[in-house]
């Protein structure tokens, strides 16, 4: 006999307050599409609650089967190994029975949000330049994962057909090439009237707004070429359609995530060092912490979990950009990990991350 149901959806976290209000503003519209489950969230780092606090919730429900997804655009390190980790720790330490969903990945529900969005930024910029005389710039999050990074540019061309523009380019805030500012200064160079840029990403945070700040800085440097800064996705209903689908995918057994090109399954061309890596988190050390009273409380005052720990975080790190880093989320936090090395760190669009925000300028943030 089937125990009770209740859904997880595990998110990366990130230093920004905004950020996680808005993964929290996610998680409860995905409460209302399944009013037949418990629902509930937890992050891998930098704010609370973690995962483990969002799968005692479910517990305390008396969920004993958990239909767990990951909150992230494409499946990366943290897709593919950390949250896997923290769950099948969990599942070991308390009996719970967890199944693993699929990432949001390349869904035509995804792109249609992602359309909308492009569609609301020409709409407020006007029609006064046609869409072939456009170059739209999709910003992905970056990864050390080539498969997550070619997930992005698929997003892209897909788009940029679709739409109609006249030509488009794939750009990424982070760890691989090109970074935002060598492409779109690339992409000066190609005689267009008018650039969209796009982030690819499900919530704000620190590199949404670093893309737009370097937006601005390139189109400062070009005022004859019209920038449009074009929203990212958040909770357009499309994006909570797409997560009901994937819950059901585990349902109905189909939610396998695609391993074809998993750098960590297969000897993909220049990460073949990779094959075979452990499948262990490297977020411990960061669990909650990062951001104040948002994070705490679920951003609702309904929605509130204990989150004393009886250990410490008495660590060294880093947590500025590094080559070597594996962010294949789309999440705002920005830091690093001890990750294999980047193949190809010393690429000349990058791929060191946006380590420092560009000089600010102080002109219409709106695009």
């Amino acid at each position: 006999m089937a125990g009770k149901l209740g859904v997880m959806v595990c998110g990366h976290g990130s230093r920004d307050e905004n950020a996680v209000r808005e993964f929290a503003v996610l998680a409860k519209r995905l409460t209302e599409r399944l009013p037949q489950y418990p629902v509930d969230y937890g992050y891998l780092e930098f704010a609370t609650p973690v995962i483990r606090d969002g799968l005692n919730a479910l517990k305390e429900q008396g969920v004993d089967e958990v239909l767990a997804i990951p909150g992230m655009l494409f499946a990366a390190g943290h897709a593919k190994n950390d949250i896997p980790s923290v769950l099948n720790t969990y599942q070991a330490q308390n009996g719970l029975n967890i199944r693993y969903g699929r990432e949001l990945g390349i869904d035509l529900k995804m792109l249609k949000a992602a359309a909308a969005r492009v569609e609301e930024a020409v709409a407020g910029a006007g029609d006064h330049i046609s869409r072939h005389d456009t170059c739209l710039v999709v910003v992905g999050r970056g990864a050390s994962d080539p498969d997550a990074n070619s997930n992005v540019a698929k997003v892209m061309r897909m788009l940029w057909e679709g739409m109609g523009f006249g030509w488009g380019e794939t750009a990424y805030s982070g760890v691989t090439f090109p970074l935002v500012e060598p492409a779109l200064e690339h992409v000066t160079k190609l005689g267009y009237k008018r650039i969209i840029v796009f982030p690819y990403f499900l919530f704000t945070g620190i590199l949404v707004q670093r893309i737009y700040d370097y937006t601005d800085v390139v189109a400062a440097r070009h005022p004859g070429i019209e920038f449009v800064k074009a929203g990212y996705l958040n909770d357009h209903p499309l994006v909570i359609d797409t997560f009901v689908e994937r819950v059901q995918e585990i349902l109905d057994g189909t939610g396998n995530m695609n391993c074809q090109m998993c750098k960590y399954r297969n000897q993909v061309l220049g990460f073949e060092a990779e094959v075979g890596l452990a499948q262990e988190s490297h977020h411990h050390h960061v669990e909650g912490i990062g951001t104040g009273p948002v994070g705490d409380d679920h951003s609702a005052p309904e929605h509130r979990h204990d989150h004393s720990h009886s250990h410490d975080h008495h660590h060294s790190h880093s947590h500025g950009h590094e080559p070597g880093g594996d962010h294949g989320g789309d999440h705002g936090g920005d830091h690093g990990h001890h990750h294999p090395p980047y193949p190809h760190a010393d690429h000349p669009l990058g791929p060191r991350s946006m380590d420092s925000a560009p000089p600010r300028l102080d002109i219409d943030k709106d695009g």
